[in-house]
Formats: structure tokens, sequence, C-alpha cells
């Protein structure tokens, strides 16, 4: 089953207790397709970078797989930057620099060898182009997950409405749930939301785990206790995309395998902040990453 990801490609520059870096490759869409990659399905990228994204950047893509016929090069311009200086319990930080440049213009085009697609992951972006991109598939795909931000509550509330009523699955932390549903509780937060539309929500509560709602349904995966968290950068995309890389994998969308898939994104975003950036989740071995699933499976309580 060929999965459709859509998402920044960008440069990130990040510092933490830990150390720092210069500009390496970063955005949604990178660390979705990397995650999703693992469990050996075709995924199709759409996104946009500048001339001066590197070549060995995109090689690096396509050394996973990951089919970028979909990624746009914009000749003159430059790519998306994010700079953030995360703080010592690594669960706030602050930005230092945004450039949308290329972003700011992003028009995505699905190219035809895309449009037999049976899942589609729209990463972090404008509700407007999530809205676009649903509306140039020729079929809708058997499942849309979407993820999205408070940044968009606050300026593009009616967009993000209207895509919610278009997608089947929706990803978002516990502060954005509260935000989005007016509601403190997550378990009302969480029909309040779906009753905007998704039949299924994700409530990310990074090192305190994740939550899966569907109907009067409710899953709870606690997030494994790591030694050392380097970088927390990219660790939610890295989620989704194992969460909808293992449904992609398996073409199962019941309840029962969404509590597999989440266990899996969780395995995928717990190597995720292990090092800096994508450095982790791009040489990472089989054996790894069923060793880490069988760790969850022991902490979980559950046979996944």
């Amino acid at each position: 089953m060929s999965l459709l990801a859509i998402g920044s490609v960008a440069f990130d520059a990040l510092e933490t207790p830990y150390g720092k870096t210069d500009k390496i490759i970063g955005g949604a869409g990178t660390y979705i397709s990397l995650s999703a990659s693992y469990f050996k399905i075709p995924v199709n990228l759409v996104a946009v970078v500048g001339e001066d994204f590197p070549q060995e950047y995109i090689q690096l893509l396509e050394n996973k797989g990951i089919n970028t016929n979909g990624l746009q090069i914009k000749k003159g311009e430059k790519s998306f930057f994010w700079s953030g200086r995360y703080h010592n319990n690594m669960n706030s930080r602050d930005t230092l620099v945004t450039e949308l440049n290329v972003l700011a213009t992003f028009d995505p085009i699905i190219p035809n060898e895309y449009q037999d697609c049976e899942y589609l992951m729209l990463g972090n972006l404008t509700p407007a182009v999530q809205i676009t991109v649903i509306e140039r598939l020729a079929k809708r795909p058997k499942l849309v997950v979407m993820d999205t931000m408070n940044f968009w509550m606050d300026i593009a509330m009616d967009d993000l409405k209207k895509v919610l009523t278009m997608i089947d699955v929706l990803c978002i932390n516990d502060e954005e749930a509260r935000q989005l549903s007016g509601d403190y509780s997550l378990r009302t937060a969480a029909k309040t939301i779906m009753a905007m539309g998704p039949k299924t929500l994700i409530i990310k509560k990074g090192e305190h785990g994740a939550l899966l709602f569907q109907g009067d349904k409710l899953f709870f995966c606690p997030a494994l206790v790591l030694e050392e968290v380097f970088d927390p950068t990219g660790a939610g995309d890295t989620f989704v995309g194992g969460f909808i890389g293992y449904l992609a994998k398996t073409d199962d969308i019941s309840f029962e395998n969404m509590k597999r898939a989440i266990v899996h994104g969780s395995a995928m975003a717990s190597f995720c902040v292990e090092k800096f950036g994508t450095e982790r989740i791009v040489d990472l071995s089989d054996e790894e990453l069923t060793a880490r699933i069988n760790e969850f499976k022991d902490l979980a309580g559950f046979d996944i």
C-alpha cells in the first residue's frame, strides 16, 4: 500500500543542553517519510525546497526508498529554515529564527504517479494547503491522517475546521487538544474534537506517552523511559510517520491494529530523540527496531 506524505523539507539549526548544530536537514515531511520508510512501503513525498538545498540531502531520502519526484526545487529561492533552543527540561523551547522562504507560497503539485495512494499523511502545514491536497486527489485514500498545531488554531480556525471534516485521523498534542476543543479534560476534549469530523484522535503527551480515541474506545501507550534525550525535534512527526507507515504495511485500519501502530510509532519516536535531527533514524537497523518494539510490548502490557 502506497503512502503519500505532504510536509516541509527544510533546514534546522538546533541547540540543546547536549550541544548545537549548524544547518541540518529537518522538516515534518522529512521525518514522516524517513520513519514510514522502515515499514517497507512505497513512500511518495510532496514538498518544496529552494535552490540552496543540497543534493546530498535529497539523495539521503532516495537512499531510504522515498520517491522525491514530488519534491519541487525553486530556482533562485531559499528553503524553509527554523532555529530553536531547548530548555534544560527539553519540554519547552525558544524559537530563534523562522524563515518561511519557499514555504510561504507552497502550491502542492501531486504527480500522476502519486494519484493511486491508499494512505495520505498531511504533515503540519497551513490548513489551506492540506485542503488543496485532498481536493487534488482523483480518489479519496483509504485513510487520511493529519497533524496540525496551535498556530493554525490562532490564525486559520475556519480553514482548520473545514479540513477536519475531510480527514479520518487527527494527531495533536495535549495542549493543542485543549485549545482546539476548549475542554481541559482530554477525554471530554476528544469527544468534542471527534464531533468536528475525525473519527479517530491521537493525543501525544511527549514523555508521558500517547492516547488513542475512537468513539467510546480508548487506548494508552506509555512512553519508553530513556536514559538521555538529546533532541526532541521531529519526534512527533517521526511518531506519526511510524503510525501511518505500520498501518499502510499491514493494510488494516481497525482500532486494534491502530493500537499496534501507536506502539510502532512510539518506538520510532524513541529512537529519534537519541541524537540530533534525523541522525538516529537514518541509520536504524531492523534488528534495533524489533528489539525496541519488544520493549514497548512489555511496557504496554499487551501482545502486539
